[in-house]
């Protein structure tokens, strides 16, 4: 049985705004209120209402077989609350039909886990309550920020009672000869671990409007018989799972409507149902369908789904980056010793790892997917507004 797991990650990150060196110590509203709101009205209009409605619909026709998964940041639900609350309505509608699956994650879409163990397992908590508050899901799947994954990652996951099942990129390095279709364990054989298949992941996410690619156009046809023939490696009757892990404006605001995502998207579960050897399965579904005992796979080195390199370079790699992130932590750190709780709410919104990813001076294919994402006309600007918040939350305390 080749079973596919479609699984989505929703985030909003709070963007700042153009803040100078003469607010410091004037302003603590550090984050571009009408940036934060266009941009969510924007997606939602072409992403999340017309995407959540699709996959109602097919949830409902195909009587349950379809079967999806989230994972939505708490800086994500908290925009939703603020600027479009039908948005999480919408969510929760979903939530309602017992076919989707909330994954855990830091609240705030952090680096933590690489630079403050007790703050990342604070805002593991925090997402955790966040999930039981929003949609009534306890989370036991669990993805951490941008699939930032390492074996020292999983020993922290596996102390906070109820993850049994942990997410990470299916990258070359990690998995030399294996396939990413098996379950594997953790390297202490604690968790379940699952691995995007990035290539046909990419296929959709990527490559699917791209009138250069080879493949182009991609049709539902196609695109089953490649999954139909990725079951021809197993020979033992071992049970097999495609992951196809994506940022869910893949649907909408990265793939436009009029490149026919949404028309592909709607046709392809029934063409996945109609083979009887495939279906749709979530994530922690792995616990109870293996029926093989797991490889247990050694990432002694961290891995993510970023950038070409799939490492962390996407938000540690230059001086700026660097010395905003060491800034940060040491900051936070004074913060939390002092006690200062009034500090923590904007503190933590700095935590999100977009802020460093927008200090990215990467260059050709990667450098032109950071300048996307970016509000700031250089790398540098976002650095000092960033620095220059710091300062005026430093002064504070």
């Amino acid at each position: 049985m080749l079973n596919v797991i479609f699984y989505f990650q929703v985030h909003q990150p709070f963007r700042l705004r153009p803040y100078s060196v003469l607010d410091i110590g004037q302003r603590d509203d550090y984050f571009d209120e009408g940036l934060n709101r266009a941009v969510l009205r924007k997606v939602a209009e072409k992403c999340y209402f017309p995407t959540n409605r699709l996959f109602l619909d097919l949830i409902e026709e195909n009587e349950g077989s379809f079967r999806i998964a989230y994972s939505i940041s708490g800086t994500a639900v908290e925009q939703f609350k603020r600027y479009a609350p039908e948005v999480l309505d919408s969510f929760k509608d979903l939530a309602a039909t017992g076919c989707v699956e909330f994954l855990g994650e830091t609240y705030y879409h952090s680096l933590a886990y690489l630079f403050d163990q007790e703050e990342f397992i604070d805002q593991v908590l925090m997402h955790r309550r966040l999930m039981e508050e929003e949609f009534g899901f306890s989370p036991i799947t669990f993805r951490n920020t941008e699939l930032i994954y390492q074996n020292s990652l999983t020993d922290l996951v596996w102390d906070q009672s109820g993850f049994k099942v942990i997410l990470a990129e299916g990258a070359d390095r990690v998995l030399d000869w294996r396939s990413p279709l098996y379950a594997y364990q953790d390297y202490n054989q604690n968790l379940y671990v699952l691995l995007k298949s990035y290539s046909l992941s990419d296929d959709i996410a990527f490559r699917f409007s791209d009138r250069g690619w080879v493949e182009w156009p991609l049709s539902v046809d196609k695109f089953v018989s490649w999954v139909d023939k990725l079951g021809l490696i197993e020979k033992d009757g071992k049970t097999l799972f495609l992951n196809l892990f994506m940022d869910y404006e893949t649907f909408g605001e990265h793939q436009w409507a009029e490149t026919g995502i949404f028309e592909f998207m709607r046709a392809l579960p029934q063409a996945i149902l109609k083979a009887p050897h495939m279906g749709f399965a979530w994530p922690s579904d792995v616990i109870d369908m293996v029926n093989y005992r797991p490889e247990a796979l050694s990432v002694p080195q961290p891995v993510s789904w970023a950038d070409t390199e799939r490492d962390l370079s996407a938000w540690m790699e230059n001086d700026l980056q660097k010395n905003a992130l060491e800034s940060y932590y040491r900051l936070l750190g004074r913060i939390k010793a002092q006690g200062r709780t009034d500090l923590l709410p904007n503190a933590r919104l700095l935590s999100t790892s977009d802020h460093f990813y927008y200090m990215s001076t990467k260059y050709f294919q990667d450098g032109d997917v950071h300048k996307y994402f970016s509000p700031y006309s250089t790398p540098e600007q976002g650095y000092l507004y960033y620095l220059n918040a710091l300062a005026d939350l430093e002064e504070r305390l």
